[in-house]
């Protein structure tokens, strides 16, 4: 295995290390899930997106979906996360790890009757926080106008393929 072309180019390194303290609340949620974003994408330069989400007994989380140019993973802190890996549902537990190309069908819901916490990774970055911010929102609105918000942050959801 080789290493990708080197990015920087700089003889001694450079100070550039960003830290954020954890929020004292979450940045969003809605429906019994709660959203704090570690690392957007424009504090990784378009690297990647990470997302802590903390979900509560038997919450739904996403339908079955696919991204045409982002890959999503998931890492399971605590509890237990149903996950479809677009074949069919698997439990992950504590330290399970789900990767889904782009392309990849996949959804995730909270089945049982405890709080699951996971992290969320998009690369490369993306915007998802509006996706997040909103998402509730346009759910009450058309179902044309739904689609078109989830086609605007690569959310193709299979259900709404042949509208």
């Amino acid at each position: 295995m080789s290493y990708p072309e080197p990015r920087y180019l700089g003889e001694r390194g450079q100070v550039s290390a960003l830290f954020r303290p954890a929020p004292p609340q979450p940045d969003t949620g809605s429906g019994g899930t709660n959203i704090s974003y570690v690392a957007q994408q424009e504090n990784t330069n378009g690297e990647f997106g990470l997302y802590k989400i903390d979900m509560e007994p038997t919450a739904m989380g996403a339908t079955e979906h696919f991204h045409r140019t982002i890959s999503e993973s998931f890492y399971v802190l605590s509890g237990e996360l149903r996950l479809y890996n677009g074949e069919r549902w698997v439990t992950g537990g504590e330290g399970d790890f789900l990767y889904v190309p782009p392309g990849g069908l996949h959804a995730f819901q909270n089945d049982s009757d405890d709080q699951v916490s996971f992290l969320l990774l998009f690369t490369p970055g993306a915007s998802r926080e509006e996706y997040f911010e909103k998402l509730e929102e346009y759910s009450q609105r058309s179902r044309e106008e739904l689609k078109a918000f989830r086609i605007r942050h690569d959310q193709y959801n299979t259900d709404m393929l042949d509208d």
